[in-house]
């Protein structure tokens, strides 16, 4: 198969995946729990994928444990994404170097 025939194959699994509910959900949904369900999902796949992803992308699990503590504890104080990333990535890098 051509590589057109996959991104079009793709495409439409995409397309399809995300048509179905619009197509037979169309009322509003009025059950409170069900809302808060549905508005606490993204978060909740989002760090089903991340946290793994985390955890192994050094290779060493010391190293990731100190860049995830150093992301956490500058994250707590509200500081901009790029320190929160390069002081996380700063972290891990000296502990590699004790190791």
């Amino acid at each position: 198969m051509s590589i057109a025939a996959y991104i079009l194959v793709m495409a439409s699994v995409t397309y399809i995946i995300r048509m179905i509910p619009f197509t037979f959900f169309n009322k509003r949904i009025k059950s409170r729990f069900i809302r808060s369900f549905l508005k606490y999902i993204p978060y909740t796949v989002l760090s089903a994928m991340t946290i793994p992803a985390i955890f192994y992308s050094t290779g060493n699990i010391a190293t990731a444990i100190a860049g995830t503590i150093a992301a956490v504890a500058l994250a707590f104080f509200d500081l901009p994404l790029i320190v929160v990333a390069l002081f996380a990535s700063l972290a891990a890098y000296i502990t590699g170097l004790f190791l």
